[in-house]
């Protein structure tokens, strides 16, 4: 809004021209972000200590010391992107628009199945299948009406294969609906220890950020010989905000946590990644920026597996992370090793842009 409202006077203030250049908006929607997310902490958890963390049942053992941490510190986060990105980022931008219509319809349901849980003391929120329902409904509605703009690239692009874009049609609606809301679980899965989830979702963010602007830029996309995206580049101002409204929340989610995420955190923060890499044409690179995610993700899918199929676990507790704690790892050891993977994760992923 202050983008929109500021702008048209750069014609009498010469020097708010900058504003006409997104690094900048990124950087100044990073720094809003981080301020609201900082400012407005201390007080939230204050008034959250009534509403306290119920612990699973299936749990480790050392997690029952958490109980009656705050939660739904998520609403942090998605109040610092959401600002920060209406605030500076082009709303006249349908990747925009989408993009944060879609974030907030997950913060929605995920404030739902938290508030549930808090206010009935129970890990029970919303069914599973209820949630993945709206999920699907939310996703591939905002899919859908990118898919009816004619100008709306429905190939895939495959990473280190310049010649490989098969094109999807309208098949391309269920494919990214998948690809959000998988991102979306994925993150939800990961939210199990303090600070682990918000490290990877921040080099994720910063990770698009600087892919959604190589494919919103002409002059960059040709020389990458990657797929250009017109107004692609306006997402890297929600990155920047996402990534950086997430630094703000973990200096209260460090271990020992003042505040946990909540689904209202994790649920938005997968969707707006999933999202983004739609957008700018990095569906499947986005396999490999988010790899802890996936890693994650598919430890539960591996464990259910084994267990109805063979009788047996392949890992101690799924998922993973919580596998290495009953390994005797310190949690802290996990959530900083979960941060390396990711920083690779994220450089690799960056390499694809010159590998082709």
């Amino acid at each position: 809004m202050i983008y929109h409202f500021l702008y048209p006077l750069a014609s009498t203030y010469s020097f708010l021209n900058v504003l006409r250049y997104i690094t900048v908006r990124g950087m100044l929607a990073a720094v809003i972000a981080l301020l609201i997310s900082l400012m407005l902490g201390p007080s939230f958890i204050r008034r959250m200590r009534s509403f306290g963390q119920p612990v699973s049942q299936y749990a480790p053992e050392n997690h029952l010391a958490k109980k009656g941490t705050p939660t739904m510190g998520g609403l942090l986060i998605v109040s610092g992107l959401l600002i920060a990105s209406l605030m500076m980022a082009d709303l006249d931008n349908v990747y925009v628009l989408t993009t944060l219509g879609v974030t907030l319809g997950f913060a929605a349901l995920g404030f739902m199945d938290d508030w549930q849980k808090v206010t009935k003391r129970t890990n029970g929120g919303i069914s599973a299948r209820e949630k993945l329902i709206w999920q699907f409904l939310i996703s591939g509605a905002a899919i859908a009406l990118l898919c009816m703009r004619p100008d709306f690239d429905t190939h895939l692009a495959v990473p280190f294969f310049k010649d490989v874009r098969p094109d999807l049609g309208w098949f391309y609606v269920p494919f990214g609906a998948l690809v959000v809301v998988g991102c979306s679980n994925a993150v939800n899965l990961t939210d199990g220890l303090d600070g682990l989830a918000i490290g990877p979702v921040m080099t994720t963010s910063a990770t698009l950020a600087i892919l959604s602007y190589c494919a919103g830029n002409a002059r960059i996309a040709d020389y990458l010989i990657i797929t250009h995206v017109p107004g692609a580049g306006e997402l890297s101002v929600i990155c920047a905000a996402t990534s950086m409204a997430g630094l703000g929340f973990l200096w209260f989610n460090a271990h020992p946590a003042q505040m946990f995420m909540g689904d209202v955190g994790s649920l938005p923060l997968g969707a707006v990644i999933g999202m983004v890499a739609i957008a700018s044409k990095n569906e499947l690179v986005l396999l490999l920026a988010g790899g802890v995610f996936v890693v994650e993700a598919l430890s539960v899918i591996i464990q259910l597996g084994s267990i109805k199929l063979r009788g047996k676990r392949v890992f101690l507790m799924a998922p993973i992370h919580h596998h290495f704690e009953k390994a005797g790892w310190p949690e802290t050891q996990v959530v900083v090793r979960c941060w390396i993977i990711s920083l690779l994760c994220a450089i690799m992923s960056l390499a694809t842009l010159k590998l082709r």
